[in-house]
């Protein structure tokens, strides 16, 4: 089963557990998100034909990201776009996640490797507003 963080109607981040299997492709973004993520499985001797990406001009106004848990086990606090915490997610080795909207941290619970996938060019510093993290004692995984 997918997992969708939703507030106020707006997709935070999408979480496709470790366990997901499905035949064929499957879609978790809508069309408009800059970063999209697909899962797809197929059989043997099953081919796409080669191709090239044609060049398109696009416009990112926010940076979405992907994770991919290679090992350990990490907490995921989510936050709205007012920086206010919403509720937080438990991910384990082969779990993924697309962090779509809103604020994010983590906690690594175990020793962690995760793989990250997003839009560049990287903007450095000035791409980030850093705030402080939930007071443990008020963690919510509803």
């Amino acid at each position: 089963m997918i997992h969708r963080i939703i507030h106020n109607g707006k997709i935070l981040a999408i979480i496709i557990p470790r366990d997901f299997l499905k035949p064929g492709i499957e879609f978790f973004t809508p069309d408009n998100f800059s970063q999209q993520l697909a899962y797809m499985n197929r059989p043997e001797g099953y081919k796409i034909e080669p191709h090239v990406h044609t060049p398109l001009p696009r416009e990112i106004t926010y940076t979405q990201e992907v994770l991919f848990i290679k090992s350990g086990k990490v907490r995921v606090d989510f936050y709205d776009d007012e920086k206010k915490y919403l509720r937080s997610r438990i991910l384990k080795k082969g779990d993924v996640i697309l962090l779509a909207h809103g604020g994010h941290g983590f906690e690594m619970l175990e020793p962690t490797e995760m793989i990250e996938v997003k839009q560049g060019p990287y903007a450095g510093d000035g791409e980030k507003t850093r705030f402080p993290p939930i007071d443990p004692d008020k963690l919510n995984f509803e």
